[in-house]
């Protein structure tokens, strides 16, 4: 992920695992390189994602690179031969194609083996994400892929209360430009006119998944992995807690739970393009 000023947890991200990876599967599904040489995973998180590009293109080197040490570290685990022994769901012939490194994706640039880039929830925390997109296209060679997924739920209650809420009197001073806004991602004809005059071809899609979430207050269980981070690495402790608790009141009014549990609506935008 981008270089940002607070630290990520692993174990905390990888709640609610099987609606974050689903995403990610659905954007791969669009990509249909045959035989890359390199694959490259910006902003790979704790690597299990990245673990599956190795298992479906096992002759390609395959990188990830994320600028949190605490992601990098645990994704490392997955190329270490314990981690690839008979109990892992990574083989050690894949393991050996498989590494991960710390690193900025605004300091990234593709090389002439890289055939395919991958990133999956990241970009949106990257304000000159367009910019940098339009790089790696122009750099990249004929028939090489970008593949990206950003979220697009800037404008959903789950953010637009934090916002307000670190808006308020009370917050404003310490959270004044620590949240990012509706401009954080752009729209999906706005992302597929830059693939266009980029030099590729693409496909651009929105999905809203309408996730149904278990436990008590569980969307904000859910920000507390990503979004949220920001707020709390910018109060400190005593402070998150008394911000968390009325962004919970707030959050848990929006997100009504149910016998069957809470509604968590969730758009996301994609783009898979192939350089022409």
């Amino acid at each position: 992920m981008s270089d940002q000023q607070f630290l990520w947890e692993p174990a905390k991200y990888v709640e609610f695992a099987d609606f974050r990876n689903r995403p990610f599967f659905d954007l791969m599904s669009r990509i249909t390189a045959s035989a890359p040489r390199t694959v490259v995973d910006l902003g790979c998180g704790p690597g299990n994602l990245t673990a599956t590009l190795a298992q479906r293109w096992p002759s390609a080197q395959v990188l990830g690179l994320d600028s949190s040490a605490a992601m990098v570290n645990e994704a490392q685990k997955l190329t270490s031969q314990n981690d690839a022994g008979p109990t892992s769901s990574v083989s050690p012939h894949t393991a050996s194609g498989l590494s991960f490194a710390q690193k900025d994706i605004t300091a990234w640039r593709p090389d002439d083996s890289t055939d395919v880039v991958v990133s999956n929830a990241a970009l949106q925390w990257v304000p000159t994400h367009r910019e940098l997109m339009v790089d790696w296209l122009v750099a990249m060679r004929p028939g090489a892929w970008l593949g990206v997924q950003v979220p697009g739920n800037f404008g959903a209650p789950s953010h637009v209360l934090m916002r307000e809420l670190a808006d308020s009197p009370r917050w404003r001073k310490q959270l004044d430009g620590v949240l990012r806004h509706n401009d954080a991602v752009g729209e999906p004809a706005e992302y597929q006119e830059l693939f266009l005059r980029a030099g590729a071809r693409v496909e651009v899609w929105e999905t809203t998944y309408n996730q149904l979430l278990r436990g008590e207050n569980p969307v904000l269980e859910w920000v507390r992995g990503t979004g949220l981070r920001p707020v709390l690495a910018a109060l400190g402790p005593a402070d998150s807690k008394f911000f968390e608790q009325e962004y919970a009141a707030l959050v848990a009014k929006a997100y009504p739970a149910g016998d069957y549990g809470t509604i968590f609506p969730f758009r996301r935008i994609f783009m898979a393009g192939e350089k022409q």
